[in-house]
């Protein structure tokens, strides 16, 4: 029978995996082009998916999540254990050819079959691949002992070494735990006060009182990523990634689909970014919040939303009870049938960009 309180830690849990599906997903057609291109293609709000006839799929920012959920309930815990599952993990899913793996993420996952140790794995980058493990990482941890900045260090280091990506991927784990624990009526002046005492990259403590400078005066997205220089989209740099993704957060606290459309249509790597937000917004909210149709309209095979939602609970019973459980089984060869048809799928929209309306 379930408790109220697994009730309540599932509710988070599927919210974060499904909003970082949904907002992968979505998100996905446009990544890479600018808002003004982006829109012209596929037009403004509302979104829908559009990247196989009126279906969505997700890509290696929602495959991450997942891993990190499996480690999780394998790892009981314990650091150590985590990592080693993780690693091995990240190692059959590059087996699988993964269309849009980042080259940090690829060169490092390389270093792990050749005989390197998750703790020496990494390579000295800035990318945001850590920032998009972090979602999951700190929902979990809402409900857990103090370990989270333990296990955000382990995830980051398997793939990226650079300091910056460790206090991005920090920082996004810290605003999933928070808001899961308060919901969307979390106070952000505190908050924010707080994460630039504990942050030493100059450039990320700018941008953080940035943030709160543009949350009082009451800034659009938009206006914030312009303040930020990024006028054609938000980059792959952690540092532009983490502050536009924690000001929408902080901004449409109560709102997912504002949130998701927001940031999305600032274009660059939007698939990413939507997926982090989404991500926030589902833990801060719940799965109760994410429209419908859009979870509706993912086609993933064999790891299906049904698939997804079943793993969300049984980590959720994990972390409520402590039984030790294994993630939901699936028919393994299918991933690599599908990793085919979705670089197939994206080739084709690769070739879609060179026409026009431009």
């Amino acid at each position: 029978m379930t408790t109220a309180r697994e009730e309540e830690i599932g509710s988070k849990i599927i919210g974060c995996l499904f909003g970082m599906a949904v907002g992968d997903a979505l998100g996905l057609p446009r990544e890479g082009l600018s808002r003004r291109r982006a829109a012209r293609i596929f037009g403004a709000p509302p979104l829908s998916h559009q990247l196989l006839f009126g279906h969505g799929l997700v890509s290696d920012d929602t495959e991450h999540a997942i891993m990190v959920a499996e480690a999780v309930m394998a790892a009981q815990g314990d650091a150590a254990r985590f990592a080693q599952v993780l690693a091995w993990k990240m190692r059959l899913w590059l087996l699988g050819i993964p269309a849009g793996i980042g080259l940090a993420t690829a060169r490092a996952i390389i270093k792990l079959w050749l005989g390197w140790s998750p703790a020496h794995s990494g390579v000295f980058s800035a990318g945001n691949g850590p920032a998009m493990r972090a979602p999951l990482l700190g929902t979990v941890w809402a409900f857990g002992p103090e370990t989270l900045s333990e296990f955000v260090t382990v995830s980051t280091r398997m793939t990226h070494t650079d300091p910056r990506a460790m206090q991005g991927a920090w920082l996004i784990a810290e605003a999933a735990r928070a808001g899961t624990q308060h919901g969307p009526l979390l106070d952000p002046a505190p908050l924010l006060a707080d994460w630039q005492q504990r942050v030493d990259d100059p450039q990320l403590r700018d941008a953080l009182a940035l943030i709160a400078c543009h949350l009082a005066q009451g800034s659009t997205a938009d206006t914030f990523a312009e303040a930020l220089g990024l006028t054609e989209g938000v980059s792959g740099f952690i540092n532009h990634t983490v502050p536009v993704a924690l000001y929408v957060w902080l901004r449409y606290p109560h709102d997912f689909r504002q949130a998701l459309e927001a940031v999305i249509t600032l274009g660059g790597d939007a698939d990413t970014t939507g997926a982090i937000v989404g991500g926030l917004m589902g833990a801060t909210l719940g799965a109760e919040a994410i429209p419908e149709a859009w979870v509706r309209g993912i086609a993933e095979w064999p790891k299906t939303t049904r698939w997804m939602r079943l793993l969300g609970e049984r980590l959720a019973c994990h972390l409520a009870t402590g039984d030790v459980l294994r993630p939901p089984g699936y028919w393994w060869p299918g991933l690599l049938l599908r990793n085919l048809a979705v670089l197939l799928i994206v080739l084709y929209h690769g070739l879609r960009r060179l026409c026009p309306p431009y």
